[in-house]
């Protein structure tokens, strides 16, 4: 069940967006790099510390087997988010960063061969271009690059060209691009892939932030995001991947949990999810975590995807008529993101300025240095929306933009 989408209400949960910045009201435009958190978040991973806290797994006292249910109800719930076919294929890393290294280290030196290829895109965040150069170079692996046209939108007939010679092993590449804001078209790349023969991953970090994700309908091989953008705490994120690939591949790391037994001669693995999940994991975050998927699905995608459209529709016309702005990216299909830039200004000038007012923004390269080359730019300034953000918060943006630009004049 969903509940009416009202901003001002949404923007209650929020106890950070109440205080004045600078003497000025919050607005918090860098969502894209960490949203905030709702109290249902806070309540829950306050109330785990107040009342029950212990390790999990291990314990058999009433402390730890309630808080070890409390933790694996994060495995259903974002399991019931993906629309995953069985909780066990929900695997809690630290990050999509350790998402995409566990993919990488795992299934990449455990199934891809020397000499099979890694496709990604030009407009990929660093966590997903560094560790397939490790690959590359360590393993032996080909790193290949799906261009974007000037809209910022993948090539595809350049993207298919790419599995010419049949050695593509496997596709990783972003569901969202978190600077430019275009959703990829993930059911045409699943199916060019899987032609070929290769798996794929998408890097949801940005995109089930602002659609649903139903990973059975995308017929993808692996999905990866994490907690901190979708309200919810940092230190966890999400690999998703198909059971029988998980079974496959070789554990990441050793240690506590990940083991069925141990002798000094050798060891057997757990089943997954926990033969990835070594140690001690991050347990009040994955209560957290559930607490903000229970939230944002009583809000429901539709609601949010439209609210977030009509945004992003908002910014891109207000910013526009701004003589001397230059959005970056112009796909049909993106998600709350854009990034421009000011002429006669740097980005960093652009954000200082704007932080004067009150006013949150990223600037830089965004982790995406090749996209930013591509761009031929060395930075932008981005706005990123979440679910509380306003059509007069925009409005608010774009007013300041232009007094920014007459000082700079």
């Amino acid at each position: 069940m969903t509940v009416p989408f009202d901003v001002a209400r949404i923007r209650e949960d929020f106890p950070i967006l109440r205080q004045t910045i600078r003497g000025k009201p919050l607005v918090y435009l860098d969502s894209g790099a960490s949203a905030q958190k709702p109290r249902a978040v806070i309540d829950a991973m306050v109330q785990a510390m107040e009342t029950q806290y212990a390790n999990v797994h291990r314990g058999l006292h009433w402390m730890s087997e309630r808080t070890t249910d409390a933790y694996e109800a994060a495995r259903d719930a974002v399991a019931g988010l993906m629309n995953a076919r069985d909780r066990s294929e929900i695997v809690f890393t630290n990050s999509v960063t350790g998402s995409l290294n566990l993919v990488a280290h795992s299934y990449g030196r455990g199934i891809l061969k020397p000499g099979q290829a890694v496709i990604v895109s030009a407009m990929e965040h660093h966590s997903n271009i560094v560790p397939w150069q490790m690959l590359r170079d360590q393993h032996g692996v080909e790193l290949r690059i799906a261009p974007i046209d000037d809209n910022g939108e993948l090539d595809m007939q350049a993207f298919e060209a790419l599995f010419h010679d049949g050695k593509v092993g496997l596709v990783s590449i972003t569901h969202m691009s978190n600077v430019l804001g275009t959703v990829t078209p993930a059911g045409q790349i699943v199916r060019i892939a899987h032609a070929h023969g290769a798996k794929v991953m998408f890097d949801g970090a940005q995109a089930i932030v602002h659609r649903a994700v139903d990973v059975q309908a995308l017929d993808c091989d692996f999905y990866v995001w994490t907690g901190h953008k979708l309200y919810g705490p940092t230190g966890i994120g999400v690999l998703w991947a198909r059971r029988e690939i998980l079974d496959a591949m070789p554990p990441f790391l050793g240690g506590g949990d990940m083991i069925s037994s141990v002798t000094f001669e050798k060891s057997t693995w757990a089943q997954v999810p926990h033969k990835f999940e070594a140690g001690t994991p991050a347990i009040l975050e994955g209560i957290g975590l559930k607490a903000a998927v229970d939230w944002v699905r009583a809000i429901g995608f539709d609601a949010i995807a439209a609210h977030e459209a009509a945004l992003t529709d908002h910014a891109i016309a207000r910013l526009s008529r701004i003589e001397g702005l230059t959005i970056h990216g112009r796909a049909q299909d993106r998600g709350g993101v854009v990034s421009f830039t000011l002429d006669k200004a740097h980005a960093h000038d652009v954000a200082t300025l704007l932080d004067r007012q009150g006013i949150a923004v990223r600037a830089g390269h965004h982790c995406a240095e090749p996209l930013m080359q591509r761009l031929g730019l060395d930075s932008t300034a981005r706005a990123t929306f979440g679910i509380y953000t306003t059509l007069e918060e925009i409005d608010v943006l774009a007013d300041t933009l232009t007094r920014v630009r007459e000082f700079f004049q």
